[in-house]
């Protein structure tokens, strides 16, 4: 069985709402590195990252105390919104985390990017630290429980969900700190 570490990216400098690919701000980057000492028992291992740069910059105290270089996949990044404006999106958001919303109510193209998400998870073949997105998360939680919510827990930032695969399923062994998010 291949293990799985996901780490949702510490706390962004700006909202959701605010900007479409922000960085971590300075608790974030605190975050970051607290959750690569917390791990460091771990590696080194392979390094996966979403293509955002609050995933990157989370992923980088990992990278320098194992010495390797994340891979960016862009199929564990963050869900793809309907529309490119900020407040649309944002509005489209509150109603996907508020709204006990499930997967099968979502258009085709959301339920292909849980699809990729969890396939792109499943590829993985090696014990392997990936750091993405709450949703993203999510997503692969509920592949591996059954739960077709959008949302099915609270991931807080740099907090580590494990999952194991076998190349075939995924299976949840532990979730990570739980927080609510606030979206503006």
């Amino acid at each position: 069985m291949t293990r799985l570490y996901l780490v949702r990216h510490g706390q962004p400098l700006a909202r959701y709402d605010q900007d479409h690919d922000p960085g971590l701000d300075d608790v974030g980057r605190a975050q970051a590195d607290a959750a690569a000492r917390e791990l460091a028992h771990l590696g080194p291992i392979a390094v996966v990252t979403s293509p955002l740069r609050r995933t990157r910059e989370t992923a980088a105290p990992f990278e320098r105390q194992w010495e390797v270089t994340a891979s960016v996949e862009p199929a564990v990044g963050e869900i793809n919104a309907p529309s490119e404006d900020l407040g649309e999106r944002s509005a489209w958001l509150v109603e996907i985390l508020r709204g006990q919303r499930r997967w099968h109510d979502l258009d085709t193209e959301r339920q292909r990017w849980r699809d990729e998400v969890v396939g792109a998870l499943l590829a993985l073949d090696t014990d392997t630290l990936v750091t993405t997105h709450y949703i993203a998360i999510n997503a692969a939680v509920g592949a591996a429980t059954g739960d077709d919510r959008v949302v099915n827990f609270r991931p807080d930032n740099c907090s580590c969900t494990v999952l194991e695969t076998d190349g075939g399923r995924l299976t949840l062994v532990e979730l990570g700190r739980q927080r609510e998010t606030v979206v503006h």
